[in-house]
């Protein structure tokens, strides 16, 4: 199941609306036969199979399929998945999460009616943690918010004089360029498109994209503004939704239209300060790089909050060095089903 995990983290960026899933097949002896993860396209049960077919295995009574994700029982772009690993007559089904979409759950159920093993919660909430954007859209009606800053180790995200680039390194902002490659949309406000002018695609040194993704998430600046038709935002390299508004509303009902799992925000500290009071942050990837201004911006501004006691409740992610910078993963208090990046947090190694 970690090795499903693995590979379902693949689909990152590209299964929207739909969730990220991995699946491994493994005969009796625990051998790999065949995996597959969903990317846009069939899912990833059907791929494992399809590829344990392609290498000629035939008869999959002695093998067991292990998914990250329950297998859907409904008709959407694909038949149902149920139907497949009944047909190929698997002699057991082990899946991670039960599907909290009532238009495709059911799917253990139907399998388990045949006289097939049905294991379920194995890995369960590291699962859920890896595939926690599409999970909290089914179950909260909106999109995960990942916000990036790239700041300082005293906070600061520009300098007095306005200047920003490049607080952190080149290896972190390669590491942006996957963390935007694996979102829907990317929001930003009025405010850094004027002050930044920026192109908000993800970037890869050898103009590969390595996830085979074919159109860069869209962007969506928010504020009254007009943006000169010069700016990159403008721009045929991904599509843009310009709003003119502050209300966070019309940003929600344009990402449940679009049915979008993630939203990346890359913005300042007036835009990113609203969104924390909205309770609208889900998360937090913070680059810290080992440098001190002592004045300038901070990258979050005032919040409103008067006594200690009123603080915005955080919670730490996995830790890691990206370069010579110091990323940190960090949560809302809220998502307190994060628990496992939070136990397996690591500081040291090189990105």
């Amino acid at each position: 199941m970690l090795r499903a995990n693995e590979l379902s983290k693949k689909g990152l960026g590209l299964t929207s609306p739909n969730p990220i899933v991995g699946a491994v097949i493994v005969d009796s002896g625990g051998n790999e036969i065949a995996t597959g993860f969903h990317a846009g396209g069939e899912h990833a049960e059907i791929a494992a199979l399809n590829a344990a077919k392609r290498s000629g295995k035939k008869d999959f009574s002695d093998c067991a399929i292990l998914i990250t994700l329950e297998p859907c029982n409904h008709f959407g772009k694909t038949p149902p998945c149920t139907d497949a690993l009944i047909e190929a007559g698997f002699a057991a089904v082990v899946f991670a999460v039960n599907d909290p979409n009532q238009i495709a759950a059911g799917g253990a159920e139907k399998i388990s009616n045949t006289g097939m093993t049905v294991i379920s919660g194995v890995q369960e909430d590291l699962v859920s943690a890896t595939n926690r954007a599409w999970l909290n859209k089914v179950n909260r009606k909106r999109p995960w918010f990942v916000s990036k800053i790239a700041a300082t180790l005293d906070g600061k995200i520009s300098a007095q004089d306005g200047s920003s680039k490049w607080i952190t390194s080149a290896v972190s902002r390669a590491d942006v360029a996957l963390l935007r490659n694996q979102s829907d949309a990317i929001l930003t406000g009025t405010g850094t498109v004027l002050a930044d002018d920026p192109q908000l695609i993800p970037r890869f040194t050898d103009a590969k994209n390595p996830s085979g993704r074919i159109s860069n998430p869209e962007r969506i600046v928010l504020g009254n503004t007009q943006i000169p038709s010069n700016f990159k935002v403008h721009d045929a390299t991904a599509a843009t939704h310009f709003l003119k508004t502050h209300d966070f509303a019309v940003v929600l009902e344009l990402a449940n239209t679009k049915g979008w799992n993630q939203i990346l925000v890359e913005a300042g500290n007036k835009l990113n300060s609203a969104l924390f009071q909205a309770g609208l942050v889900d998360e937090i990837q913070l680059y810290f790089a080992p440098g001190l201004l002592g004045s300038g911006t901070n990258f979050i501004s005032n919040l409103g909050i008067n006594t200690l006691a009123d603080r915005i409740e955080l919670s730490f992610g996995e830790i890691e060095r990206v370069g010579p910078d110091l990323k940190m993963q960090i949560f809302t208090a809220s998502h307190a089903w994060l628990s496992p990046f939070r136990e397996n947090s690591r500081v040291g190694g090189s990105h």
